[in-house]
């Protein structure tokens, strides 16, 4: 389906796209990253970004500055942003700005929310935006919740057939009776995370029986659940996954640690690790992996875009670990390093993505 470039006195309308960023979350950092590079990208021909800025305090503010300050972490200043919200009428699709004097109303084509974890990843800010009856760039509310939730994507995920590691739940780091007979069943190393997280914040390898409580401690800080997870023998590999109901497939890539895991700081300095991309494995287990991929992404209602994380053991048999709904969007981030890999290239995901989203949702 064409984009409908409205037609306005002759001329090409470009659409007005509202890039959400920041937010309350651990990963407001990586956000700011993440949105400089899709404002940057973006097909100034056919798009006009409206960046829209969320504090750390959850406070809104339309942003007119240079984008460099966003990347730069600098954009939250008075000379540029003005307090803003969306208004909640279907049929406005309107940010409203709030200045000194007045109330000025924004026209919105569509939101495009570039926040991850909390917040922003999770359901929360979609379901305004189709509150708000705007076009939603990505999945909305339930895939969104679903993913974010380890727990019940892992439910979910295992009627279809494909392997889930073992886990268990928790909401207490002082009673860990339950924890710890789990921990002894399934063995060490194992892995505690918090259930609705991202980027491994709050993740810990447990080596051995003393480490486990601080473990809890520590992804009970993030969420009020904590998953004990056993671990997968075998390499990390992921799929990027691009629309509604006909999937394009980016290229399978592959995690290689040298130790370790692939936490936070592995995630953005890769100081002892490597992405490979295509993966350094079979076409054979590529083509399942890729399979697996179009699966999980449609048994938790995705739509937009995705990526998809695994596990191939030494056997060649794939287990799920996440999805990720809105991935790292960064120039050197895994997604679009796949999709360039299968000859897409970023501002070209982003205009398939903007395309995608002015589907109508009830013909899919």
């Amino acid at each position: 389906m064409a984009i409908n470039y409205q037609e306005k006195k002759g001329q090409v309308y470009t659409l007005k796209i509202a890039i959400f960023f920041g937010g309350c979350s651990s990963e407001y950092s990586v956000s700011l990253e993440s949105a400089y590079a899709v404002i940057r990208n973006l097909n100034q021909e056919k798009h006009e970004a409206v960046p829209v800025g969320i504090s750390d305090n959850g406070e809104w503010f339309y942003f007119t500055g240079n984008i460099e300050k966003i990347k730069q972490d600098g954009w939250l200043n008075e000379a540029d942003c003005i307090p803003a919200a969306l208004s909640p009428n279907r049929g406005e699709h309107r940010l409203l700005l709030f200045r000194e004097e007045s109330i000025e109303a924004l026209q919105i084509d569509a939101a495009f929310p570039v926040m991850h974890g909390k917040y922003g990843e999770d359901g929360t800010l979609q379901g305004l935006i189709e509150l708000a009856g705007i076009p939603l760039v990505g999945c909305g509310v339930l895939a969104s919740a679903l993913c974010m939730d380890k727990d019940r994507a892992h439910r979910l995920v295992s009627l279809t057939g494909i392997a889930v590691p073992q886990a268990l739940v928790t909401q207490s780091s002082h009673d860990i009776t339950e924890s710890l007979e789990f921990s002894r069943q399934i063995g060490y190393p194992l892995f505690v995370k918090p259930v609705k997280a991202g980027s491994s914040y709050g993740v810990t390898k447990v080596s051995q029986e003393a480490q486990l409580q601080p473990a809890i401690e520590l992804a009970l800080k993030y969420d009020n659940q904590a998953i004990i997870e056993e671990a997968i023998e075998g390499c990390e590999v992921g799929c990027a996954v691009l629309g509604n109901r006909e999937l394009i497939l980016g290229e399978v890539d592959e995690i290689v640690l040298s130790g370790g895991f692939f936490d936070y700081t592995e995630k953005y300095t890769l100081k002892t690790s490597s992405i490979y991309v295509p993966a350094c494995i079979g076409a054979e287990a590529c083509r399942r992996i890729k399979e697996a991929a179009k699966t999980i992404y449609s048994a938790l209602g995705c739509r937009g875009f995705a990526r998809v994380d695994m596990f191939l053991t030494p056997e060649e048999n794939i287990v799920f670990n996440e999805v990720n709904t809105i991935p790292g969007f960064t120039e050197h981030s895994r997604y679009p390093g796949m999709m360039k890999a299968a000859g897409i290239s970023f501002p070209e995901i982003l205009d398939r993505l903007i395309e995608l989203a002015l589907e109508p949702i009830d013909c899919l």
